[in-house]
């Protein structure tokens, strides 16, 4: 294990916040790089700098000094890629090493989820500049399942019987944690995250009633139904496109494979959704 300084971002996040925590635990000194200091957590070891995405400059100062950085994808937006460039840029200013990325799985300039493709250009953009990196293609979390369903307990899409071997946040972090713990071993590695296993929506939808008993089912809509039902929310197209476009990612296979990756790096077996469900 390295004692060379650490940057984590994201730390005021469900994924960020838990592979700081690990590296706390480990002893490895870090640093945290937070849009709001105030937020950030107290971790033995741990400093902290102000720097959003978008500020190349504050970006720059605030990694000044770091070896590898831990960067975690940013809020979905509409100028997501290039904000991402922006913080990319700043780290190759700054003297940066390497970069560990939280990519998507299966990322690819045709993938059917639009955000995908995003993931893609941030990762090519990355392969042009002379810092090593490691991508973490991390299918849908676990987590997030649940909250697919509406207020009616209905998870609504146009997924058909395709499947998503759906990847635990915990699980995510063990892995983020051991690459950051051994810099350089993974440079150049592209590592695809799922869960253990992989399950229809409507297999989801009965394992949510089963462990927490409250009644979820599964209504599989036609494209025109999703982007009708999703409407009210009168979010920007990029956005309704980036949700109907998971559900047909599972339609078209793209999230089902299991890939053991997590096990493998870990040598713990990864979490599934009931045993998820039940750790509340």
């Amino acid at each position: 294990m390295s004692d060379a300084l650490v940057a984590v971002t994201g730390a005021t996040g469900r994924l960020g916040l838990q592979v700081a925590q690990r590296l706390a635990e480990a002893g490895l000194p870090q640093r945290l790089v937070v849009r709001d200091p105030g937020r950030a957590p107290d971790l033995p070891g741990a400093e902290v700098r102000r720097a959003a995405y978008r500020d190349r400059g504050a970006v720059r100062e605030a990694l000044t000094g770091v070896e590898t950085v831990f960067m975690v994808s940013g809020a979905e937006s509409a100028e997501r890629i290039d904000e991402h460039r922006t913080f990319i840029d700043a780290a190759v200013d700054a003297g940066v090493r390497r970069l560990v990325y939280t990519s998507f799985f299966g990322a690819a300039p045709d993938a059917t989820f639009t955000l995908a493709r995003d993931h893609w250009a941030t990762e090519q953009h990355l392969r042009d500049t002379p810092l090593a990196w490691t991508f973490l293609r991390n299918n849908l979390y676990l987590e997030m399942l649940p909250l697919f369903a509406g207020r009616d307990g209905v998870l609504r899409g146009p997924a058909g019987q395709g499947q998503v071997a759906g990847v635990s946040i915990g699980d995510v972090a063990g892995v983020a944690a051991l690459v950051l713990r051994e810099p350089g071993r993974h440079d150049g590695q592209t590592y695809e995250l799922s869960g253990p296993q992989a399950l229809t929506l409507e297999q989801v939808a009965e394992i949510i009633t089963f462990v927490t008993g409250r009644q979820t089912s599964y209504h599989d809509e036609t494209v025109e139904e999703a982007y009708a039902s999703r409407a009210v929310y009168g979010a920007p197209g990029w956005q309704v496109e980036a949700w109907v476009s998971t559900y047909l990612a599972i339609a078209r296979g793209e999230l089902a494979t299991t890939t053991g990756t997590v096990e493998r790096l870990t040598g713990v077996p990864g979490v599934n959704l009931e045993e998820l469900l039940r750790l509340g």
